[in-house]
């Protein structure tokens, strides 16, 4: 198994804000809104094991998209600035995609968080999985036919 990583070791936002999670997710919903996406809801959860996330699922583009960021551990026990670093980190994540989805389309700049049928966002999901959504992504259009297979 391998060593769990701390909020502390990725060094992106740790400590470098006192503004609270709710304040960086308020903005990440003004950039999706920006972008012309609609914030359909968020949430903050923590389990008894200490694990907690921010999620996000919105509508751009025509598609549905969940974004699940996780508040890494804290090794110090500084629980606060893990959930800012995250939703900082959130925020900055969320942005960039913004901006990308302008050149690219929404559903290629912002496809790993694209939501599948089932709820899990794409990112989750194995190789048979996304070709087996293809067809309803494609109006129709068969994977094979995507991938240059038949006619």
């Amino acid at each position: 198994m391998p060593d769990p990583i701390y909020a502390e070791d990725i060094g992106n936002y740790w400590r470098t804000s006192r503004t609270s999670p709710d304040t960086w997710l308020e903005k990440a919903k003004r950039e999706i809104g920006r972008a012309g996406g609609n914030v359909l809801r968020d949430a903050f959860g923590s389990e008894a094991s200490g694990r907690a996330a921010f999620m996000v699922e919105f509508e751009l583009g025509g598609d549905l998209f969940k974004i699940l960021w996780q508040v890494l551990p804290s090794r110090s026990g500084d629980d606060r600035a893990a959930r800012i670093q995250a939703a900082t980190a959130l925020y900055h994540d969320i942005k960039s995609r913004a901006v990308s989805a302008k050149w690219l389309g929404s559903r290629a700049a912002f496809f790993s968080y694209l939501e599948l049928p089932d709820g899990r966002p794409a990112a989750q999901a194995t190789a048979p999985e996304l070709l087996a959504a293809v067809p309803g992504w494609m109006g129709g259009m068969g994977a094979g036919r995507l991938l240059g297979e038949g006619g």
